[in-house]
């Protein structure tokens, strides 16, 4: 197998009034022992309470803010644009995910014939939900995604999303909310790109401690994957 050795990884993690978790989110990333030179850019989406006050007194971080709160896809989108990474891997503020799985996803990235690699939080099998409506439901849009476009993929709405640059900056991505996620993921399929997943942690968080995604999200989520599946 023919590694090629890329040269730089860049971290996208969108931010909105995470005044709790931001800063122990960034440190576990600067613990993680990369196997190349990473950018953190971190784009801080309106917050309201003291993130940006965080932010802002942290070193080795590059820092966008939107003037207002425009969603997770239009920071992303925007994070993407910035990248001068070879492999892009997003990153939420929340603590829900392990930065350390990153690891997986980026030596898998480094194979020749390996574009997009996805975490994925159901095929370990140690998965517990906090919530069985919201846990069913991303089941259920993994399957209708798996039916639309005939590709087996547990996940679909992982946060765990990593590539090779030149497939992100290549997607034509206009979401600008979560429905980023079912976007990204039709986009990829629908350009010819095989998704390999592999199984990360995973522990979530409550509504109480600032969960944002909802069920109007999952709701869109479905009209998008038909969406993209019929058009073009």
């Amino acid at each position: 197998m023919s590694k090629k050795g890329l040269k730089k990884i860049s971290i996208i993690i969108p931010v909105y009034n995470e005044q709790n978790t931001v800063k122990q989110i960034i440190q576990k990333l600067k613990q993680v022992e990369y196997p190349s030179p990473h950018e953190i850019i971190v784009i801080d989406d309106g917050s309201t309470d003291k993130t940006q006050e965080i932010l802002k007194s942290l070193h080795n971080i590059k820092l966008l803010v939107n003037n207002r709160n425009s969603g997770k896809g239009f920071s992303l989108r925007r994070g993407f644009r910035e990248a001068k990474g070879d492999i892009i891997i997003i990153q939420d503020a929340d603590l829900e995910y392990n930065p350390k799985d990153h690891l997986k996803l980026i030596s898998l990235l480094n194979e020749d014939f390996i574009d997009v690699v996805y975490g994925s939080r159901f095929i370990s099998g140690h998965h517990k939900p906090r919530y069985s409506l919201f846990y069913l439901g991303n089941i259920f849009l993994s399957y209708l995604t798996k039916i639309l476009f005939s590709r087996n993929i547990t996940d679909m709405e992982t946060c765990y999303k990593s590539f090779k640059a030149k497939v992100v900056k290549n997607l034509n991505l206009t979401e600008n909310r979560f429905g980023i996620e079912p976007e990204i993921t039709c986009k990829i399929i629908k350009k010819g790109y095989n998704i390999i997943e592999v199984p990360i942690s995973y522990k979530s968080r409550s509504y109480e401690q600032g969960k944002k995604i909802g069920i109007k999200d999952g709701i869109r989520a479905i009209y998008l994957l038909f969406k993209f599946r019929l058009t073009d």
